[in-house]
């Protein structure tokens, strides 16, 4: 059922009886409903947007099982790769890091998107982050692919990443080779680092990091930007406490990935700016505001 209504631009189509949904193991935590909602109000979509736990081995099912009256899903951990590959077509982002989390339905097309990239830029940008040739990651897992990508995304093209297994680090150095990106690796238990104007850190909340690792990559990483917020302060961010050091929680990358599959689900296109977009965005990081008690990286 449709209807015609007035909004700020002129009229506009409201579709009723859509649903969209969040899915993940585990994903009570999931702050994605509260999100989504806060920018469908906004644009007067009568929209549901719920949560479901879905784990790898049920994926497929659950997917094959979703009626007509679905339009898009987010994906979060450990549904990224799954998604990944159920998509008919993919964004570069997504070609790229090799993770989907939205899934744009259309019938039987499936359009999968990688928003963490461009959240995490988006954020980086907001933070004033720009203009640098070298940063640091700390970690070599699939966040790290995202953080990757995004680093080259902001130019990025001097690259070291401390993993506690230097050989996990292969894959992303496959990566920055394809991106032009020159990628060093160090052990996170080296005492010394190089000078870095930046520090992403793509650990998993309350990974274990001695004070020593800590402190010396404070020493030398310039500005903290920590993926995780719900375990904060992490390890990382009270060395960068104690050297006196700026640390970011990544609340921010949350709040931008979900404007980004807002834009998703509305168009179809990422790159394509919501009307109302200042509202929208306003009304979402009002959910957010003050809030770091929950950990939803993987939105």
């Amino acid at each position: 059922m449709a209807a015609v209504v007035p909004g700020a631009s002129g009229l506009r189509m409201l579709t009723t009886g859509i649903r969209l949904e969040v899915w993940g193991d585990p994903i009570s935590h999931s702050r994605s409903p509260e999100l989504h909602a806060a920018a469908y109000r906004v644009l007067g979509l009568d929209w549901s947007y719920g949560r479901r736990r879905v784990d790898e081995v049920g994926f497929p099912r659950a997917l094959a099982e979703l009626g007509p009256e679905f339009r898009g899903l987010s994906l979060t951990m450990p549904l990224k790769g799954a998604a990944y590959a159920a998509a008919t077509s993919r964004d570069p982002w997504a070609e790229a890091t090799g993770a989907v989390n939205t899934l744009r339905i259309a019938g039987d097309a499936l359009l999968g998107v990688n928003t963490d990239v461009g959240g995490l830029v988006r954020d980086l940008r907001e933070h004033g982050v720009g203009d640098i040739t070298a940063a640091r990651l700390v970690g070599a897992g699939a966040t790290a692919t995202s953080a990757l990508v995004s680093l080259s995304a902001l130019g990025v093209r001097d690259i070291d990443i401390v993993a506690r297994r230097p050989e996990a680090v292969a894959p992303l150095r496959t990566l920055g080779d394809r991106l032009g990106a020159q990628v060093t690796v160090a052990p996170l238990d080296a005492s010394v680092h190089e000078e870095v104007p930046l520090t992403i850190a793509a650990l998993p909340g309350g990974a274990a990091v001695s004070a020593a690792a800590a402190d010396a990559l404070a020493a030398a990483g310039g500005t903290l930007y920590d993926v995780v917020y719900g375990h904060w302060p992490t390890a990382l961010a009270r060395g960068w406490e104690r050297a006196g050091g700026r640390a970011i929680p990544g609340i921010g990358m949350l709040l931008h990935q979900a404007l980004l599959q807002v834009r998703v689900f509305v168009s179809g296109d990422a790159e394509l700016p919501l009307a109302e977009e200042d509202a929208v965005l306003a009304a979402m990081r009002a959910v957010i505001a003050d809030d770091h008690a929950h950990s939803d990286m993987g939105d």
